[in-house]
C-alpha cells in the first residue's frame, strides 16, 4: 500500500513518517511532496492508496490539492494532518471530501485509531 505525505516542511514529513511507523504502519510505501502542485504531479505519475496532506502550503494548499483531485475524478482516501482544527476548517475539509483531519500535535495512537479503517497493519 502506498501513502503520499504532503507538507511544505520536510521535518514534518519525517515526523509523520516516523509516527506512522510507531503506530504500526512501517510497512507502507511512502511517497512525499512539498506542496499541492508536487503532490498532484506525483498522483498523475503513480497514484497512492491514501493521502495525508497539510492544509497551509505555498503554491497549492492542501484544500486546493484535494479540490483538484476531485475535479480530475480521483477517489483516493484523503486526510489532513494540520494545525487547522477549528470546527469551520473541519467542516470545509469534510465538505471537500476529506475522510479525516488529524490535528497537530498528534500521537501514534491518534494515527492508529484514525487509520484502522483504511490500512491493514
Amino acid at each position: 500500500m502506498k501513502i503520499l505525505i504532503v507538507d511544505d516542511s520536510s521535518a514534518m514529513r519525517m515526523i509523520v513518517r516516523r509516527t506512522l511507523r510507531e503506530a504500526g504502519y512501517g510497512h507502507l510505501e511512502v511517497q512525499q511532496a512539498g506542496d499541492g502542485n508536487q503532490a498532484l504531479e506525483s498522483v498523475h505519475k503513480d497514484p497512492p492508496d491514501l493521502i495525508f496532506s497539510d492544509w497551509n502550503m505555498p503554491n497549492k494548499s492542501g484544500l486546493e490539492f484535494l479540490e483538484a483531485l476531485n475535479e480530475e475524478g480521483y477517489k483516493i482516501p484523503f486526510g489532513f494532518v494540520t494545525t487547522e482544527a477549528t470546527s469551520e476548517m473541519r467542516a470545509k475539509a469534510t465538505q471537500a471530501g476529506a475522510r479525516f483531519l488529524i490535528s497537530k500535535p498528534f500521537t501514534a495512537e491518534t494515527f492508529a485509531k484514525t487509520l484502522e479503517s483504511y490500512v491493514k497493519k
